[in-house]
């Protein structure tokens, strides 16, 4: 089955993380989109493909999905941009809405993205999310020994995180542990070195609990999260994007621990992890199933950091579902 990708935004984030791996599809014909003309030329004669000169020639062609890699402060405009056309489906970089930028979500990003998310599924378009950090293997391996163990149900979750990983470790929480039900948050008085720190403690819905720390205050030559995922029967602890995972399984009493070689760097890691992402998108366009991470995961990553601004601006707990509500019908996987 031959696919069209239209790419709408062709920055370094195109440029660096997906066209590198969407060139190596065959049965991919590729169109762009971007705002300045000049740089999508250069890709397209680098990686192949036509270019469109506005959103209305790129959608007339019809594609099979579009992956919206703009800056993400433009990505709510774009979205609507595209939503215009009634497209099939959009994939979406992270995080979904950050109209001051990453490390700086308002709560107003989440209600934008809600917009998005509303009116792609009002008129059928399919929305998927990136979270490629889903994709690295150690995260992949951890999830299979908790389904294939039986861990049961969540426990207690903790996190050590600088802000370079940020939306990918709260998306990677709610991925093992499920939705965030209420979270209470302090920030530091000192925001000299770029951002302030945050605390975040918080109760899922499953009654799980949990911890999290945000800053930028961790050497970037060294791990940049720790995540630790306590379980009924056992305990999984991950850490960077290609280091160590340990696993304490209760039943068996057995302390492992599972490393990968050491060849390639943690930026390789990076680098692949999209590859692996994209190729299970593109899959689930071919076999006609959901996709991998749906475009609802999004907008709870972004509930979550709403609920954090909010519970540090009025210094009390707040409830996400009754003070950001999603209601959409449909669920993360």
């Amino acid at each position: 089955m031959s696919l069209k990708v239209a790419i709408f935004g062709t920055g370094e984030v195109a440029r660096k993380s997906y066209l590198p791996q969407l060139a190596k599809c065959r049965d991919i014909t590729l169109s762009y989109f971007n705002r300045t003309r000049e740089k999508a030329v250069k890709i397209a004669e680098q990686y192949g493909g036509w270019v469109a000169d506005s959103p209305a020639e790129l959608m007339a062609d019809e594609p099979d999905t579009v992956l919206v890699l703009t800056r993400e402060n433009q990505r709510y405009d774009a979205a609507m941009t595209l939503l215009e056309f009634k497209p099939k489906r959009l994939f979406f970089e992270k995080p979904l809405v950050a109209q001051r930028d990453q490390a700086n979500v308002v709560e107003d990003d989440f209600f934008k993205a809600k917009e998005i998310l509303q009116r792609a599924q009002e008129q059928g378009t399919e929305t998927a999310m990136v979270f490629n950090y889903r994709f690295f293997d150690q995260t992949r391996r951890a999830k299979r020994i908790i389904d294939e163990r039986d861990f049961g149900c969540p426990k207690h979750v903790t996190g050590l995180v600088h802000y370079a990983c940020w939306s990918h470790c709260i998306d990677l929480i709610m991925h093992f542990c499920g939705p965030i039900a209420e979270v209470t948050a302090l920030r530091s008085r000192d925001g000299s070195s770029g951002a302030y720190a945050i605390t975040a403690a918080f109760r899922l819905d499953n009654d799980a609990t949990g911890t999290i720390i945000g800053t930028n205050n961790i050497h970037f030559n060294l791990p940049l999260y720790e995540l630790t995922f306590a379980f009924a029967h056992g305990r999984l602890s991950t850490r960077d994007l290609d280091g160590d995972l340990e696993v304490l399984d209760y039943r068996t009493n057995m302390h492992e621990v599972y490393g990968l070689s050491r060849i390639n760097s943690r930026w390789d890691q990076y680098q692949a992890s999209f590859g692996k992402s994209l190729h299970a998108y593109l899959e689930s366009i071919r076999q006609g199933s959901p996709p991998p991470v749906p475009g609802i995961a999004g907008l709870y990553e972004l509930q979550f950091e709403a609920a954090l601004k909010r519970s540090i601006a009025q210094q009390r707990p707040v409830n996400l579902a009754e003070e950001f509500p999603i209601e959409l019908p449909l669920t993360t996987t």
